[in-house]
């Protein structure tokens, strides 16, 4: 009898292929909603300071319970789309490891090797630092919440294993679901230029593979939390004046 009341309680395929098309335009808006907003408004400084805290905040908790109720209505939890502290000890090592290794690729031989603080993405950088410690920390959140936590939970967690979940074939999902999921994530960050694709492409990349291998988002969680953070704290050292 639970397993007849489960199925019935169960979303159709296209019914949750609806719900998950309708999420990700949902959570779309809602990561770029704030930057619109002080980006134009220019309020408390616009795009810097303590703003950027608010940020990192207003997108985690308001796609974090966006993904809650779609999950929700399909039957499901977090630990559905990889949020689990099992093998946590490997999940950080393989994830601390991928993390300081792409920012180390990054800050030695990329960036000096591509004009360095006159790159576009790295004077943005320097653009939003306002030279205080609570501009900095806020800084950090968004890198950490906005980027490492929400983003992985959003595009690899919610995005893979969702939409990998409305296919028959599940090995085919995972494949389609892993290729759109990269292609989504690296289009939202608006690269310019060749060098700005292959910037944004290689960590993504990354982050799939470690979700996928560990079936798990801690893993790809710290490695884009240490990057964005150890990203940020590299840029103010070595670039900001």
């Amino acid at each position: 009898m639970s397993e007849v009341l489960t199925e019935r309680n169960t979303l159709s395929k296209g019914k949750s292929l609806l719900l998950f098309v309708l999420t990700i335009i949902g959570g779309f808006v809602l990561f770029i909603f704030p930057n619109l907003l002080l980006g134009i408004s220019k309020w408390n400084a616009g795009l810097s300071g303590i703003n950027l805290l608010l940020i990192a905040l207003f997108q985690f908790f308001t796609v974090c319970t966006l993904i809650y109720f779609s999950l929700k209505l399909m039957s499901k939890d977090f630990s559905f789309i990889g949020l689990s502290s099992n093998h946590w000890k490997v999940d950080c090592f393989l994830g601390l490891l991928t993390g300081f290794s792409w920012t180390a690729m990054q800050f030695l031989w990329i960036i000096p090797q591509t004009r360095g603080a006159e790159r576009g993405d790295i004077s943005g950088m320097i653009e939003v630092m306002d030279g205080t410690a609570i501009g900095l920390f806020s800084y950090l959140a968004l890198g950490i919440i906005g980027g490492g936590i929400t983003e992985e939970i959003f595009n690899r967690g919610y995005f893979i294993n969702v939409l990998k979940s409305t296919f028959k074939n599940q090995k085919l999902g995972l494949w389609i679901a892993s290729s759109l999921s990269i292609l989504f994530f690296a289009a939202g960050h608006l690269p310019s230029n060749a060098v700005e694709w292959f910037d944004i492409l290689v960590p993504t990349l990354a982050y799939t593979i470690l979700f996928i291998y560990t079936r798990r988002l801690t893993a790809s969680m710290l490695a884009h939390a240490v990057y964005n953070a150890s990203g940020i704290l590299s840029v103010y050292y070595l670039y900001y004046q």
